[in-house]
């Protein structure tokens, strides 16, 4: 995996100095894929072109198809059509440099098209609008449900992480000032103005569950609480199973090590 972060500002293409720049960037990126390529060509290309907070909405558009079409030219040219490259606008001001690294990271995860047919029976059994699977600490998604992402629900689920972690870090630990501030007993509810409940509910030690249900919805919260308790059951289980499978393949590859004969023709299995 590589990822290439890409400075962008509103300037104009008449100045000269921005337009060297922009053009030595776009040299520079395409040194560095190819390079990566002949390292290893089963690598993915993850481009993140950076403050674009200053950008309008179609010039955001402009730029990364620009900067996507003069970049895939340059492998063209160079015979390496089969290189794909992904793109990202992100900006420090908003949340869309945690959404970008979220989607670069499940491309990491072989489990995700389980977790995410497990979130979509969640949803559709509890009369939930959306769901998000979080890493707590860095309040990347690992997987959601099947329904489009909107930019607004992504940084309300953000927001109300740090809100239930900064009051469990006053009120959540001891009186000597032990625990942690997230743990299997981590919950919460926030009800919005506009008839949405924000539930949080605790998968893992490192996972929480991030849900968007309306208020009539959440009425049956006994029925959700159920449903909840059968999908963090399945989590643990599917990375139960990744656990084992990548214990038996050390152990296959130790086996083999162990097999190999030593430079006097016999093996290496211990006595």
């Amino acid at each position: 995996l590589l990822w290439w972060e890409w400075d962008t500002q509103y300037k104009s293409i008449a100045n000269s100095a921005w337009w060297d720049d922009y053009m030595e960037a776009l040299a520079r990126l395409h040194l560095t894929v190819t390079r990566a390529y002949k390292v290893n060509p089963d690598i993915n290309f993850e481009i993140f072109i950076h403050k674009v907070d200053g950008l309008s909405d179609d010039h955001k558009i402009e730029t990364q198809r620009d900067i996507h079409q003069r970049a895939n030219d340059d492998l063209a040219d160079a015979g390496l059509e089969k290189i794909h490259l992904s793109f990202y606008l992100t900006s420090i001001y908003d949340h869309s440099i945690f959404e970008a690294f979220s989607k670069v990271v499940q491309k990491l995860i072989p489990q995700l098209p389980t977790l995410e047919n497990l979130l979509n029976i969640f949803i559709s059994n509890s009369g939930i609008e959306k769901a998000f699977l979080f890493d707590v600490v860095s309040k990347i998604y690992i997987a959601t449900d099947s329904t489009p992402v909107d930019m607004q629900t992504y940084e309300l689920c953000c927001d109300m992480i740090d809100v239930v972690i900064d009051i469990s870090c006053i009120y959540g630990l001891k009186d000597d000032g032990t625990g942690t501030p997230y743990d299997k007993e981590s919950m919460a509810i926030i009800k919005l103005n506009n008839t949405t409940v924000l539930y949080l509910k605790e998968v893992t030690k490192f996972l929480a569950l991030v849900c968007f249900v309306r208020e009539e919805s959440f009425e049956r919260k006994g029925l959700i609480d159920y449903n909840f308790h059968c999908f963090r059951k399945a989590i643990q289980e599917v990375f139960e199973v990744r656990m084992k499978v990548v214990r038996s393949r050390k152990h296959q590859s130790h086996a083999r090590k162990d097999k190999r004969p030593t430079a006097n023709g016999t093996s290496r299995l211990p006595l």
